[in-house]
């Protein structure tokens, strides 16, 4: 089922389709989850810890990174073939969430936080400069990098690699 999204999106998270891929029945799906949203929550979810694993190969934990050397790391693993994939539903999910859709709204949320504390787990900060706001920036502007190429602006964003690391080297 997380395969089928991937390929498909959240357009085609009915049960039936989702019942193929998984090679059971839209009504044992229903045995085991209680509706489509507990069903359509495990497989985000399942989608996530993929995307996570996916990242931590790319970017492996163990020792911190300025602000400007973990945005190029990230940015060109989100470029990436396999990791790709999960953005175009990560940003299908956000699209559901900002119509306050659920459980869009809420695997969104979480899926935010969990991204926000995998950051942290691996930016060096300078003395002075708070750990969380500094997280929050790089999360928003990968963010927004995401949204600007999905609208066929890639451009902008690489721009803006090169910009925010700049000026994260400027004496402040």
């Amino acid at each position: 089922m997380a395969d089928h999204l991937l390929l498909e999106g959240l357009g085609a998270a009915t049960l039936r389709p989702l019942a193929a891929a998984a090679g059971t029945s839209d009504r044992m799906l229903l045995y085991y989850f209680s509706d489509k949203d507990e069903l359509l929550s495990a497989t985000l979810q399942r989608l996530a810890a993929r995307m996570t694993a996916q990242l931590d190969e790319a970017v492996p934990i163990g020792r911190l990174r300025s602000f400007p050397v973990l945005l190029e790391e990230v940015w060109a693993a989100l470029a990436s073939g396999g990791l790709k994939r999960f953005m175009h539903l990560w940003l299908d999910l956000a699209a559901g969430a900002a119509r306050g859709l659920q459980p869009h709204h809420n695997i969104a949320g979480a899926i935010a936080d969990g991204f926000l504390a995998w950051v942290k787990s691996r930016l060096k900060v300078p003395r002075g400069i708070e750990l969380a706001s500094s997280a929050a920036l790089f999360l928003t502007s990968i963010e927004g990098m995401l949204f600007l190429e999905a609208a066929g602006r890639r451009s902008i964003s690489d721009s803006a690699v090169t910009e925010l690391a700049a000026l994260s080297k400027r004496p402040r």
